[in-house]
């Protein structure tokens, strides 16, 4: 992956007006339907992309389709778009300011999308495993609101690879699991400055993988009450995202 981060692809006409009023995001190139040109939305991208200097094409609707991969809900536009946060996780100069979050097969991505946006908020870093994690595609950048487009996000091929990056790095990595063994309102590793934080959220039903499991240097679980015994995963990181805000800061 390059190093000015990854090139993703933005479909439907109110999604690439919005990354094109967004300065923090880095619009390489827009494409219009030949059969749109005229009509008031599509032009508004035409002015819109005008305005910030983007390239942009009049193409055949078949190109538009085969860049967007979804002829149903492109409407005959689509952006490529840098993602400039999004960079592969290594042992040395790639690792994130503050906590992070490692998710271990998290697969539907409305849930990586608000995991995404909630951890932005609150300064956390998120690690997407490339193996049993949607790309940051359209369904997760709509979700995120368009944060996916500009948060700090890290790439490792598994999350047991992140996880074993993340320590090999100094960071302290916490499973949360719904039977784990001690408490996140107590646990004493979140507690003064410089502790280097990570947190592994793990599959929606059948949580954290063994492997990911046996890699981790401990695992906390959110005390739950009325009689629920779990939380959707993106509740669940709003939770941890919030824990850490409050016991921070870490740097």
């Amino acid at each position: 992956m390059a190093d000015e981060g990854e090139l993703l692809v933005v479909y439907g006409r109110q999604p690439v007006l919005e990354a094109l009023a967004d300065p923090r995001v880095a619009v390489e190139e827009v494409l219009v339907s030949r059969r749109g040109v005229g009509s008031v939305a599509v032009d508004a991208v035409v002015a819109a992309a005008a305005e910030r200097g983007v390239a942009l094409r009049r193409v055949a609707p078949e190109k538009v389709t085969r860049v967007s991969g979804n002829g149903r809900h492109d409407q005959g536009v689509v952006a490529l778009v840098r993602a400039t946060g999004v960079v592969a996780l290594d042992s040395a100069g790639r690792m994130l300011d503050g906590p992070v979050l490692v998710l271990d097969g998290v697969t539907n991505p409305a849930n990586v999308g608000m995991i995404i946006r909630t951890a932005a908020a609150f300064g956390v870093g998120v690690v997407l495993p490339r193996a049993g994690s949607p790309d940051v595609g359209p369904l997760v950048i709509k979700a995120s609101a368009g944060v996916a487009l500009f948060a700090p996000l890290r790439q490792a091929d598994t999350a047991v690879a992140a996880v074993r990056l993340l320590r090999a790095a100094g960071f302290r990595v916490l499973g949360l699991a719904a039977d784990g063994a001690g408490s996140l309102w107590s646990a004493a590793a979140l507690d003064g400055p410089g502790q280097k934080l990570a947190f592994v959220l793990g599959n929606e039903t059948s949580g954290l993988s063994d492997a990911v499991a046996a890699e981790v240097d401990g695992t906390v679980a959110i005390p739950l009450g009325g009689g629920v015994e779990s939380l959707n995963v993106a509740v669940a990181a709003g939770v941890v995202c919030a824990e850490l805000a409050r016991r921070g800061p870490y740097t």
